[in-house]
């Protein structure tokens, strides 16, 4: 067999997104003349941040050969419709749950593109005379044809000199740690890594030993609340329905409405919350559930609490259903995308009760900086929605205990249970003080070499 002049290349990495913030997941890895993505994410929260999704690709996309995602999260593949519309022709790797889930994501995603730039159109709070949305319906379709699953453990050539593994990450169906053999040496990247007690996924997988260390540092300077999620939502659901109030509770379609599902028909299931009304205002999130029922090896529910948990809600699908929510009033539950109240349906509920003080807002993960829900979270009292400012006099409740990411501690335990240390750690997808928090952690309680790469920074690794 002839040599393969990639393998003996230079091998480079470079940091196309989450070197500076939690989200823009993007790590471009080059072997000689092949170029691999590693994850295609949408930058979100601050504008600075959400800015470089208009900006150019750094690289031509039609200059990849390949793209491997590691989950169907926004942050770590809404950019493929882009990228697509714009020339990459490459396929683009997967596991088959993140491939499902993709298929209702991107083309949802691109709707409400669509939409917000109608509605910025119509109202006056845009600064562009013809907004334009960042992709549309077919581009997603288009970034959709390109999939191609690969299950877990196997084994891959995906381009000259760079060979794939999928891991498993827990955190939600499908997701997965990447393994790239390249130069004879080999990349691991933790994507975003879950929690080894969730209730809703299995654990993590080990980490095998591994030249290269690229790990998420989202929650890298804290612990999750010791609280318990079941507690939490239990004490406001009582409180709200008494006063006759609406629980609004922000959730990601895809993995955190599951688990607000899990924890809500666990709490009716023993009678300790009032048989109130509750609705999931999320199209995405009820065709999220019927993937979640064709993989039960990947989750811990059972088929008879999952079907319990599918039962509970009435499910809403329709825009008029969704806007006369609106009007019925307490006291209910509303569980709709998205998560950190960057867009969707959630805000038409947000600016309908948020201004009353008989409903309570649960913020149920993570919220990145700039976003609505890092606001509330750090006590603001009135939020630019739809252009015009919403006074939010309703309760606000945090409930972290419910994500769905490795904490600090984790993150520690995981990298501690590999039998050999990396050669470079490199500390990306978290806020700066995250990230710089779990760097000193990693040096010195595990005397590996780690570091934060900087935003469009490249490194040789071989």
């Amino acid at each position: 067999m002839a040599p393969n002049p990639a393998a003996h290349g230079t091998a480079t990495l470079r940091f196309l997104g989450a070197a500076d913030t939690v989200t823009g997941s993007r790590y471009l890895v080059t072997v000689g003349d092949r170029r691999v993505l590693v994850d295609c994410g949408l930058f979100q929260g601050y504008k600075v941040l959400r800015l470089r999704n208009r900006a150019p690709f750094p690289i031509p996309p039609s200059s990849i050969d390949a793209v491997v995602v590691s989950h169907a999260h926004l942050d770590h593949s809404g950019y493929l419709p882009a990228l697509v519309r714009d020339g990459f022709r490459g396929v683009v790797h997967s596991t088959d749950g993140t491939a499902e889930l993709s298929r209702i994501m991107l083309p949802d995603s691109a709707h409400l593109l669509e939409e917000e730039a109608r509605h910025a159109a119509k109202g006056t709070w845009s600064k562009h005379p013809h907004p334009e949305p960042l992709y549309r319906l077919r581009d997603a379709q288009a970034a959709l044809e390109r999939f191609r699953p690969l299950p877990t453990g196997e084994v891959r050539t995906i381009t000259d000199g760079v060979d794939l593994e999928l891991v498993p990450a827990g955190h939600i169906l499908g997701a997965a740690q990447v393994r790239l053999r390249v130069a004879g040496l080999t990349l691991h990247f933790t994507g975003d890594l879950g929690r080894p007690d969730d209730p809703l996924m299995r654990p993590p997988a080990a980490l095998p030993p591994s030249d290269v260390l690229v790990t998420e540092s989202t929650y890298g300077d804290r612990e999750h609340a010791p609280d318990s999620p079941e507690v939490v939502l239990g004490d406001v659901v009582r409180r709200v329905a008494g006063r006759g109030g609406v629980v609004l509770i922000p959730a990601f379609a895809v993995g955190r409405t599951e688990t607000v599902l899990l924890h809500l028909s666990r709490l009716r299931d023993r009678g300790e919350i009032p048989d109130v009304p509750v609705f999931v205002n999320s199209p995405m999130a009820v065709s999220a559930l019927e993937v979640y029922r064709r993989h039960p090896d990947e989750h811990r529910l059972d088929t008879d609490e999952l079907q319990r948990m599918y039962r509970m809600p009435s499910m809403v699908t329709s825009v008029d259903d969704s806007k006369l929510l609106n009007l019925r009033g307490g006291p209910m539950v509303i569980i709709s995308a998205s998560g950190m109240l960057a867009g969707g349906r959630v805000l038409h509920h947000l600016a309908a009760y948020g201004p009353d003080r008989r409903n309570a807002i649960v913020l149920t993960g993570y919220q990145a900086g700039g976003t609505r829900g890092s606001a509330l979270l750090a006590g603001a009292r009135t939020l630019r929605i739809f252009g015009r400012d919403v006074p939010i006099r309703a309760e606000v409740v945090s409930a972290d205990s419910m994500s769905a990411h490795a904490d600090a501690d984790d993150l520690i335990a995981w990298m501690r249970s590999s039998s050999a240390t990396p050669s470079a750690v490199y500390v990306t997808h978290g806020e700066p003080a995250a990230a710089d928090t779990l760097r000193a952690r990693i040096t010195h309680e595990l005397g590996w070499p780690a570091r934060v790469p900087e935003h469009l920074e490249t490194v040789r690794i071989a």
